[in-house]
């Protein structure tokens, strides 16, 4: 008997952390379900080629390639042509926002099962009185566990029609490779010190951030610091302090070779704590307070518990001397035995396994005519919700577009993928072996959206 097919959706993010969980759930479900991971991100050029899952890059509203009013339309056509191209019932989200789009494509295909992977800990903004609408208009909502779950004092914490799982990493214990056998993969000399810096770089704040956190590490005899960035500004004058040895790797997943560092400084973010911390690398977080994501507060828990240090992110000076710590090996001591009492994060495997439960249920949608009606109206109010709210709240978009033909490919490197998806060209990228009456379908779509055909 073939194995179902479960789509794995993520909206962007500031950093990894949707794409990281799909992929752990990805890789939890493969022995009883194929999945596939569509994303606006761009970071889903890392996904194929490290994990052979099959893998599609559709363009976010930010990149400006379409109007932004088909740009929703355009979202829930591509779901809805995947998931047919597939055979896919089930299409699970991971964002903050269940896009319009994504709502509409139950719209499109009634069978579809729509289900919402929503992270908690949410930062008291507006889109919280948005909530109640949104969790009626999915099949599922599941929330991936927090180790801080017990700080969370924000708006998804006092509601209860989510299936709480564990924490979700690409952390496996028995899967990561030990400490020399990650720094030959990652090129690090095996018998001096390293530490991973993970702060995110571009805006002048979080250079100086950046900054601020490896002045801290200067004075460490023989030390290796590993980026994940160039650390240069958009001028490309570095902002590192003189005297450090600065290597910057890409790698992916980071988690099968974390074991190769003795510390890190890392933003608060889902999957960095729920990696580093799982692996008991000695870490100091530092904070990044943009989107809805409430990093103060999953930092403080990490601190009070003693799984980690927290800098303060308004205080570059506090930075400074929070890292400097790490120089302390029985700090590290101490912080690497202390994170050995946390749970295992079993939470993808939990989730792949509602997901697969979802596709094997026999009962009919619950979408009757009435309900239709009820998904249609409240689908309305959340899509002008969303234009309001972007209104407020505008995203940066991309200035420069081509407005030629997009190109078209099926790539699934990261050499191939992250030109196309950060280029100014319009790209529409195919699954590996895409059948004609997909291409066809596809051609439709990227007719109605920009105007142009699709290829020859």
């Amino acid at each position: 008997m073939a194995k179902p097919t479960i789509i794995l959706a993520t909206s962007n993010g500031i950093g990894m952390g949707h794409l990281a969980r799909a992929t752990a759930i990805a890789k939890a479900m493969q022995e009883f379900a194929t999945p596939v991971i569509v994303s606006v991100a761009g970071g889903i050029a890392e996904i194929p080629s490290a994990t052979g899952f099959q893998c599609e890059y559709i363009p976010g509203k930010t990149r400006g390639w379409m109007p932004r009013g088909k740009w929703d339309t355009y979202f829930r056509d591509r779901l809805v042509a995947i998931a047919q191209e597939t055979g896919a019932s089930v299409i699970a989200f991971d964002g903050v926002v269940p896009y319009p789009g994504f709502i509409a494509s139950k719209l499109m295909d009634p069978q579809l099962q729509l289900v919402w992977i929503r992270r908690g800990m949410w930062q008291k903004n507006l889109l919280r009185f948005v909530l109640p609408f949104q969790s009626q208009l999915v099949d599922q909502v599941i929330e991936p566990g927090d180790f801080a779950r017990g700080y969370d004092f924000g708006p998804t914490a006092g509601r209860n029609e989510a299936i709480l799982t564990a924490p979700v990493s690409l952390f496996e214990k028995d899967k990561a490779l030990s400490r020399d056998d990650a720094r030959k993969v990652l090129g690090l000399d095996i018998n001096r010190p390293a530490v991973l810096v993970q702060l995110g770089t571009g805006d002048s704040d979080v250079n100086q951030k950046m900054h601020a956190a490896l002045s801290g590490l200067t004075g460490w005899k023989d030390l290796q610091v590993v980026l994940t960035k160039d650390p240069v500004d958009k001028n490309g004058a570095s902002w590192a302090p003189d005297g450090l040895d600065i290597r910057v790797v890409r790698h992916f997943p980071l988690a099968h070779v974390l074991r190769a560092f003795d510390a890190s400084v890392c933003a608060t973010g889902y999957n960095g704590v729920h990696e580093l911390l799982p692996a008991q690398v000695p870490t100091v977080f530092v904070s990044n307070i943009r989107g809805t994501d409430d990093q103060e507060a999953r930092a403080q828990w990490c601190h009070d518990m003693g799984f980690a240090l927290r800098a303060d992110q308004s205080d570059l000076s506090n930075i400074t001397a929070t890292v400097r710590k790490l120089q302390d090996s029985q700090i590290r001591a101490r912080l690497h035995q202390q994170c050995e009492h946390l749970p295992d994060p079993v939470g993808g495997q939990e989730i792949a396994k509602i997901l697969y439960e979802l596709v094997s249920k026999t009962k009919m949608s619950r979408q009757g005519p009435v309900n239709r009606l009820k998904r249609l109206l409240l689908w309305s109010v959340l899509r002008r919700a969303a234009l309001i709210y972007r209104t407020i709240n505008p995203h940066n978009v991309d200035d420069l577009v081509n407005r030629e033909a997009p190109i078209w490919g099926s790539q699934n490197t990261a050499e191939d993928l992250h030109p196309l998806i950060k280029g100014s060209m319009r790209f529409e990228h195919l699954i590996t072996g895409a059948s004609e009456n997909y291409i066809r379908r596809r051609k439709e779509i990227a007719q109605s959206a920009y105007g142009t055909p699709g290829p020859s």
